[in-house]
């Protein structure tokens, strides 16, 4: 099989990143809920992916059951890429927006952002929905040597992010500017993804083989990272790592986080320092190399992703699946790598 960098530069050199559209809204407002429009039940947030084939960031209608934005555009509520914007120029998205890889929305100081990472180097912080840019790097652009995975915005402004072949998190100054280059680091074995806590005022980290946090110190100009807990993580194959991959809250229950490896789905319970199953429809969401995992507090309704075989890569999808109850949605000719429900938080 090839090297990823050899079939994305492959890729590149036919054009393709060309083509690409630059940030454009198609409707800002969160569903309102249809009810009807393929059974999403009423209320059902808009759907935020990781699509990798068109090498985008969709924001899709929770009304209809399959998506095709080539044949109807009107699916698309939003969507991002940087590559042909003059704004994100200097991260050389060409060679670095390979592979996006995580979407996350917060609210940030009374303004809504998308964090979103790609494989390839690319790291910003994308205002919605004018798609200008908050703060932005580049880490290692053009290969995956680091691979940034996962990215938080702290209270100050400053972003966390994990890059997972890099083994390390990185506290950046952005609250200096968009361009801020200082950071803070630690090691992290496989580092997946990042939550912040307020709550309990640390961030949390997901790797290979644990779950950590670490105490955020110094100042907004030059932050410290102090790593403060650890625990390892459920063991699915004896002797094989457990390949922690996704970490999310639980909205419905502000003491846990979601957390998926490659053998099953947990929720990690804070004050009693326990991965728990327990959770309501644990027997259809958990099961093997679950890439993304949420839940809608206003629904109840849990989306996860799972790589689904014969794509173009081994770790895409073409389907949503949706929990509680079950149902999915279709992309048309898709490559997603991660879902979300879009709740601002």
């Amino acid at each position: 099989m090839p090297s990823r960098r050899a079939v994305v530069l492959g890729a590149a050199g036919a054009g393709i990143a060309a083509t690409l559209p630059t940030a454009q809204a198609y409707g800002t407002e969160a569903a309102r809920g249809t009810g009807g429009g393929g059974g999403a039940p009423a209320g059902t947030p808009p759907v935020l992916l990781t699509e990798q084939a068109s090498r985008r960031i969709l924001v899709l209608d929770p009304g209809r059951r399959v998506w095709d934005p080539a044949a109807d555009p009107s699916v698309v509520r939003w969507e991002f890429s940087p590559v042909g914007d003059p704004r994100y120029r200097d991260l050389l998205p060409d060679v670095s927006w390979v592979y996006p890889c995580e979407a996350k929305v917060r609210v940030h100081r009374r303004r809504t952002y998308v964090l979103t990472t790609a494989s390839f180097g690319f790291v910003a912080v994308v205002e919605h929905p004018t798609g200008r840019r908050y703060w932005g790097t580049a880490i290692g652009p053009g290969d995956d040597l680091f691979n940034p995975h996962s990215a938080e915005i702290l209270p100050d402004g400053n972003v966390a992010v994990a890059c997972s072949t890099g083994a390390r998190v990185r506290l950046y100054a952005a609250s200096q500017g968009p361009r801020a280059t200082r950071y803070a680091e630690a090691e992290l074995k496989g580092a997946h993804a990042l939550h912040w806590d307020g709550a309990r005022g640390v961030l949390w980290a997901l790797g290979d083989d644990e779950l950590v946090t670490y105490e955020v110190g110094g100042t907004a100009a030059r932050p410290t990272l102090e790593r403060t807990y650890g625990i390892g993580l459920p063991v699915g194959t004896p002797g094989k790592t457990p390949g922690g991959h996704d970490l999310f809250p639980v909205c419905g229950r502000p003491g846990r986080l979601w957390v998926t490896t490659n053998a099953a789905v947990f929720q990690y319970e804070k004050k009693g320092r326990v991965f728990v199953q327990d959770f309501a429809g644990a027997a259809e969401i958990s099961r093997k190399s679950v890439k993304a995992v949420g839940d809608d507090p206003r629904t109840g309704q849990v989306v996860t992703t799972v790589p689904e075989a014969g794509l173009g890569e081994t770790w895409w999808t073409t389907t949503v699946s949706v929990h509680r109850p079950e149902s999915s949605y279709k992309l048309v000719d898709g490559g997603i790598y991660k879902a979300r429900w879009w709740l601002p938080v």
